[in-house]
């Protein structure tokens, strides 16, 4: 088993995972919390000390965050983002060091056997090890990946070992026979539904409001139309086009630009039936001029930072008042650009609403009124503060069409909700005359569109992928020829019909319920150890900031 992974996964790496187990409660090792990034601590010292892992060698920092996506993939086969993969890697990395402190042992072939068997990928309806999966699994792969054997192997060794580290950190997990019903009554209920999809933007309502009610909302609401602070600034840009002309890189450095931006320059696609290769100087020399070209312009935005920077250092070095600025400009053929007035959440417009930017203006005043060079999308600029302009509550008159408009929205938005009172009160009056769901729901909601879906049994564990992610809340009190109250959101309205419902077996005769206690119970005992986890992560992380030395 292991040998064929190792030797599959040679060639392909983006897995294509089955849903699985959907609302059971599953252990899932990402803690997912509020963790101090990298940052650019690579420009203050050449290394972060981690475990013995340097954090900052872009080297170490590939691999250790790559293995954490591959056992991301292998194990959970979710979307999981940046920052997720970021906290895992710590995880995996906290977890090597403390299995080392502890002297576990390395994993045996049967442990890794075993553990393969457990991967979600290959899991069923039931969550068993699916012979149909793992053999439509090793069809599906195609195409070349960079991910080699001894990737493979090493992820899953560790993976078995940080498994092994958990249960020995892990507290005893009690469970209660309600838990684990809950679970199986939550996961294996099977539901004939039909679902009413309400078109807001149909509804029209005839709302007509007085000048009190007018006032009223906008009193209750001022808070809304309150105008920011704003900055007033003129700005000195250096665009990245003006410093092109004459940037060179040299080889090497073009070739240094491409290995440190992999994901810039992603491998061109094989020919279909063509073997897959692994051949770096061929890769490159495939996108050698998008790489050449990418440096030429990030050294021509490098060069525009520096040119900012200079200005903002001549202006401070030659003390440089207010006065005497348009001179100073003059004489080094530099133009102000007015700037439309701009708030902190909101940038200028004509630097692309930059919160840097931003956020670098509204550190100004009337002392300091000159920036920095800051990069901008196109080069970089140098900002001058003008004025800052104070909060401040506009009349009802300045802005009465808005309110106007904001005040029958909210109008129409509390009579849609009682729309949705009487359509499902229409629809189970017709429904007891004999109608059917479909022709119930359309008469009741009269001139307002109303898209109707019926749907298969099924269980929340194997659901249709278009039912409205709605419906599974508007489920949990439903019974066997129920209609739901009507779950209004930004541009519809949603109602569902019970036709059937089945409740599964929810004691020891349900052979899901030993099954499910188990993950229930490893859940449980995971906290202990996830806190454990965490608590090494963030001291190891806090000991070695930077910026706290």
């Amino acid at each position: 088993m292991i040998s064929w992974i190792q030797r599959t996964f040679q060639h392909h790496f983006r897995l294509i995972f089955a849903v699985l187990l959907v609302g059971m409660v599953i252990p899932f090792i990402f803690t997912i919390g509020s963790t101090p990034g990298i940052g650019r601590a690579e420009n203050r010292t050449a290394k972060r000390d981690f475990f013995s892992h340097n954090l900052l060698s872009q080297a170490d920092y590939r691999t250790l965050t790559e293995d954490a996506r591959i056992s991301a993939d292998l194990q959970y086969g979710q979307s999981v983002t940046a920052e997720q993969i970021q906290y895992y890697m710590y995880q995996r990395v906290a977890a090597a060091y403390l299995a080392d402190e502890l002297h576990l042992p390395q994993p045996t072939p049967t442990e890794i056997t075993d553990f393969i068997k457990r991967l979600r990928i290959f899991a069923g309806p039931q969550g068993q090890f699916d012979v149909t999966r793992y053999d439509a699994f090793r069809s599906s792969l195609k195409g070349g990946s960079a991910v080699t054997e001894a990737d493979i192997a090493r992820v899953i060794r560790d993976d078995v070992r940080m498994n092994r580290l958990q249960r020995f950190l892990a507290g005893p997990g009690y469970v209660t026979s309600s838990d684990v019903k809950e679970v199986l009554l939550r996961a294996d209920t099977t539901w004939t539904l039909s679902q009413a999809t309400i078109d807001y933007a149909s509804y029209s309502p005839d709302i007509s409001l007085s000048e009190t009610e007018i006032n009223k909302f906008y009193t209750d609401n001022m808070f809304r139309y309150t105008i920011a602070p704003q900055v007033i600034a003129d700005a000195v840009q250096f665009p990245a086009a003006d410093y092109v002309a004459g940037i060179a890189p040299t080889e090497a450095q073009a070739r240094d630009y491409y290995d440190a931006n992999p994901t810039l320059f992603p491998k061109p696609a094989a020919a279909k039936g063509a073997p897959a290769k692994s051949d770096p100087a061929a890769d490159y020399a495939a996108v050698a001029p998008q790489v050449r070209q990418a440096l030429v312009q990030e050294m021509a935005r490098q060069a525009a930072v520096k040119a900012a920077s200079d200005l903002a250092y001549a202006l401070y070095e030659g003390k440089v008042a207010r006065a005497a600025l348009g001179s100073f400009l003059s004489a080094r053929k530099v133009k102000l650009q007015s700037l439309a007035p701009f708030t902190r959440e909101a940038g200028p417009a004509e630097l692309g609403g930059s919160p840097q930017i931003s956020n670098a203006a509204f550190e100004l005043n009337a002392d300091r009124f000159y920036s920095e060079g800051l990069p901008t999308q196109n080069g970089a600029v140098v900002l001058i503060w003008k004025e800052l302009v104070a909060s401040r509550q506009p009349a009802l008159a300045e802005i009465r069409e808005k309110v106007l408009a904001d005040a029958r929205d909210n109008q129409k938005r509390i009579r849609f909700v009682e729309f949705g009172r009487t359509l499902r009160a229409g629809i189970e009056r017709r429904l007891k005359s004999g109608e059917s769901f479909e022709k119930a729901a359309t008469e009741a909601a009269g001139s307002t569109k109303i898209e109707v879906k019926s749907f298969p049994p099924f269980a929340l564990r194997s659901q249709p992928r278009d039912v409205d992610p709605a419906v599974f809340s508007l489920i949990e009190r439903l019974e066997k020829g129920g209609v739901s109250e009507m779950e209004a959101t930004a541009d519809k309205g949603v109602i569902v019909y019970a036709a059937d419902k089945k409740v599964p077996a929810t004691d020891e005769s349900n052979p899901l319920f030993a099954q499910v206690k188990l993950q229930l119970s490893d859940t449980y005992a995971r906290a202990d150890a996830t806190s454990i986890m965490r608590e090494l992560v963030d001291s190891e992380l806090k000991r070695s900031d930077p910026a706290a030395k």
